[in-house]
């Protein structure tokens, strides 16, 4: 008999043949995987069922931790070791942190840290850098990727904000290795956002995405056609999120109360207290706002308008960006299509009526905000990976800050114009400052300001042996080479003599390749330990599939049994239960084979009844 394959439209003909690839919304609040599936591009849940993942990690002595729910749980009474909102400080050393003294972590600065110009935070466990935090979520998302499917994962698309600048963009990479993911792209969140809505509604123009999430706030300006996903500009403010709005409501409660938080648990319970309040507020006008502090009781009720006064230059703070974002691609408003609102913050009435009031159209909310990010880079994964055969999806994404060099006087030469799309290779020619000049020191900055002091410093890299000339004499062509993740190598070449020099841009917030080794060798050490527990888990959750049968069909059909043949399964439901709680797997295991051979009997037994009913009152003919 032939046998008939069946595939789905657009993929692979031979099901062996389909690789396993998820997106992955790496977020500040949440973090969320996703997996095209017959089909269809939908976010994966857990065991509980639930697809959102809290982007929170606590460390426990001993190399323990908790992430996820569990974390979030001890946040208020562990602010110190559970950290939360790691990917505000991708990147950054604590210069950039804003706020650092609000938060209750005690932060390691980067000559301490050893994260490679980073900033890390002390734990009961060590000084963990954000790229480890960021590692322990992606990790346990890769985990519920395989769970669901079965099977090992073979890449993923992860999204991160279109402002990440490259020191951020080199971060996530460090932080998807260390997890053990293969990577397979690097794409913008608003990008990912507009790759779902484009797909599911067959939408085409020019389109704003404005991208509120729990740290950072996107916005970008797209025209789609055919398939063709053109990012037009983009801009945003890395460090203006749903944690900001929910800091100035705690500030100004406390104001108003005249108390201070002082320790990291009462710093901890206001924050927790004014994410409640507001996500009330979406949908309620009046709430009270409830915290115990170790100077007292916070106690006050806070209305809707109060909230939104509170918050008004945060709100305006967005809106000036999708005023530059505008400018950038030389659009008017009304020349804007549609809104499409990314994020969870996106919620918020205030920020909804802001965004309909600026462009004169309400914006598009028919799919979860939460989740719209993690859909499209589940599209685009499923496409690198080579399952969408009908390759009817194009990404032109841009690079977000303009990146250049240093030349004399401490000025920046810009040389890749921000909102350049990538992938991108720009050069231009310099020349010597000085007579029998023979090195040339080449200083690579990113940022849209004119003097290198205010940039971003990425790399420092000579170019040696330069023949001996006149200043002005030598033709020294510098490239730069943007990739698809965003990611930088920069060459410089004598043209007269060919000699040449080249760097690929390891930022100087980036992990070396020692760090990253270091924080392998520790994955490793507690590999072993985590699959232990793993597998404990699961054969406990065997165990109690076999008991529940059994004891199913114990009820059905018990009397079956004689009581010699009761007393048995009996005996071995008991030792099923007593060694369900063992820490070793194979004692479990052992236990619950125990109980399904002792049963076997039973099984033929009653397969027996149910044949001879069904042949009840039945005659050969009839049959």
């Amino acid at each position: 008999m032939a046998l008939l394959q069946i595939s789905e439209p657009g993929q692979s003909p031979d099901p062996h043949q389909r690789r396993i690839a998820v997106g992955i919304d790496l977020g500040t609040t949440h973090s969320l995987v996703a997996a095209v599936r017959n089909g269809v591009s939908e976010c994966l849940p857990d065991a509980q069922g639930r697809v959102l993942l809290p982007s929170v990690v606590r460390y426990l002595e001993n190399g323990g931790r908790q992430i996820g729910y569990d974390a979030v749980a001890a946040q208020a009474q562990d602010a110190r070791n559970t950290i939360a909102s790691a990917k505000r400080f991708m990147g950054r050393g604590l210069n950039d942190v804003a706020e650092a003294g609000k938060l209750p972590y005690d932060f390691v600065p980067a000559n301490d840290a050893g994260a490679g110009g980073m900033v890390s935070l002390a734990t009961v466990d060590g000084n963990k850098s954000p790229v480890e935090v960021s590692a322990e979520i992606l990790a346990t998302l890769r985990y519920r990727a395989e769970d669901t499917f079965n099977d090992d994962l073979y890449g993923a698309v992860i999204t991160v904000p279109a402002y990440f600048d490259d020191a951020q963009r080199q971060a996530t990479k460090d932080a998807a290795k260390l997890a053990g993911i293969h990577l397979l792209r690097l794409i913008n969140e608003p990008t990912a956002a507009a790759i779902a809505y484009g797909l599911d509604n067959a939408s085409e123009g020019v389109y704003a995405v404005y991208d509120l999430g729990g740290g950072t706030f996107d916005i970008s300006i797209l025209r789609l056609t055919q398939g063709v996903f053109e990012v037009i500009a983009t801009g945003g403010d890395s460090a203006l999120g749903g944690d900001d709005y929910d800091a100035a409501l705690a500030d100004w409660v406390l104001q108003q109360l005249g108390l201070e938080a002082v320790t990291a648990a009462d710093k901890t319970a206001v924050r927790m207290a004014a994410r409640a309040c507001k996500e009330a507020l979406t949908t309620t006008d009046l709430v009270a706002f409830k915290a115990i502090l170790s100077s007292g009781e916070a106690h006050f009720d806070v209305k809707r308008s109060d909230f939104e006064a509170v918050t008004a230059e945060l709100t305006a703070r967005s809106m000036a960006a999708v005023r530059r974002a505008l400018r950038d691609a030389h659009l008017a408003r009304d020349e804007v299509q549609g809104v499409v609102m990314v994020g969870g913050s996106t919620r918020m009435p205030q920020v909804q009526r802001a965004v309909a009031e600026f462009f004169g159209k309400e914006p598009l909310t028919n799919l979860n905000p939460d989740e719209v990010v993690a859909l499209g880079a589940a599209i685009q994964a499923n496409q690198l990976a080579g399952n969408n055969t009908a390759g009817d999806l194009l990404l032109l994404d841009v690079i977000p800050l303009s990146l250049g060099i240093e030349t004399m006087g401490g000025l920046v030469e810009r040389i890749v114009a921000r909102n350049e799309t990538i992938p991108t290779a720009k050069a231009q020619d310099f020349t010597t400052y000085k007579d029998g000049q023979t090195a040339l020191a080449v200083h690579v900055v990113q940022g849209e300001r004119d003097l290198v002091q205010d940039c971003r410093s990425l790399a420092r890299f000579e170019l040696r042996g330069i023949p001996p000339m006149a200043a002005g004499a030598a033709r020294i062509r510098v490239t730069f080479t943007v990739d698809a993740d965003g990611l930088l190598s920069v060459s410089a070449k004598e043209q007269g003599s060919g000699v040449e020099a080249r760097i690929d841009v390891k930022p100087s917030y980036g992990l070396s390749d020692e760090e990253i080794a270091r924080m392998l060798q520790e994955g490793f050490a507690t590999a072993a330990q985590d699959m232990k527990a793993r597998a404990v888990v699961e054969a406990r959750v065997d165990a109690d599939r076999m008991l529940l049968a059994t004891q199913s069909a114990l009820d059905a059909d018990g009397d079956v049994l004689s009581l010699q043949e009761r007393s048995a399964i009996d005996a071995l439901m008991v030792a099923l239960r007593h060694q369900r709680d063992a820490d070793d797997a194979a004692v479990i295991e052992a236990a619950t084979d125990a109980l399904a051979k002792g049963t076997e009997a039973f099984a033929a037994q009653r397969m027996n009844r149910g044949i001879q009913q069904a042949l009840a009152g039945k005659n050969v003919q009839t049959l």
